[in-house]
């Protein structure tokens, strides 16, 4: 496997991003371009935790459902949930369903919704310089110092189900880093 494939659209995507027209699409319009709402990034970190210990595909197709699920991921809404919501979820054969990071998700919403700053101020502030894009794959860390610190930090604050590598993929998803390779299609973004 190299690490850039070529699509039958003659462009360079990073390694994983040719694996399915599914990942193709997010790679090419979404993945590593900045996410700055509390909402929006509500979800990405909630998704970032249901995909630990699965294949982000997984969780990519059940996407809409885990939308629909969760009330478009609606902080305010969500954070209000009971326990009886938590044994909905359990039944929605649409998401994935572990009553541990269902909790954690509730849990998160509330504590998400209690932070001064807001979510998305105390995410982005965790963003590392602007650095060059990984020459190669070997080069893109799973764990890095800033997504150790934002990992402690959300644990500090409360949240559950957010260690540093699930924090660094959310750091990698919402464009607070660049891991797009070197070569890769998509243009350079900035934050």
């Amino acid at each position: 496997m190299t690490d850039l494939v070529t699509g039958a659209d003659g462009r360079a995507r990073c390694f994983w991003g040719g694996g399915s027209p599914d990942y193709a699409l997010y790679h090419d319009t979404e993945w590593g371009r900045p996410v700055r709402g509390d909402d929006a990034l509500f979800e990405r970190l909630i998704l970032e935790a249901f995909q630990s210990g699965l294949a982000w595909i997984t969780i990519l197709r059940k996407r809409e459902a885990f939308r629909a699920a969760f009330d478009g991921f609606s902080i305010a809404k969500v954070a209000t949930w009971t326990e009886a919501d938590a044994t909905r979820l359990m039944a929605d054969a649409g998401i994935v369903r572990n009553r541990m990071k269902i909790d954690a998700a509730l849990h998160n919403a509330r504590v998400a919704a209690e932070l001064p700053e807001g979510l998305a101020a105390l995410l982005w502030s965790f963003a590392p310089a602007a650095r060059p894009r990984p020459a190669t794959r070997a080069d893109v860390p799973a764990v890095t110092p800033g997504s150790t610190a934002l990992a402690k930090a959300l644990k500090k604050r409360g949240f559950k189900f957010v260690g540093p590598t699930t924090a660094y993929a959310l750091m990698q998803a919402t464009g607070m880093v660049d891991d797009h390779l070197a070569g890769c299609w998509v243009p350079p973004l900035t934050a």
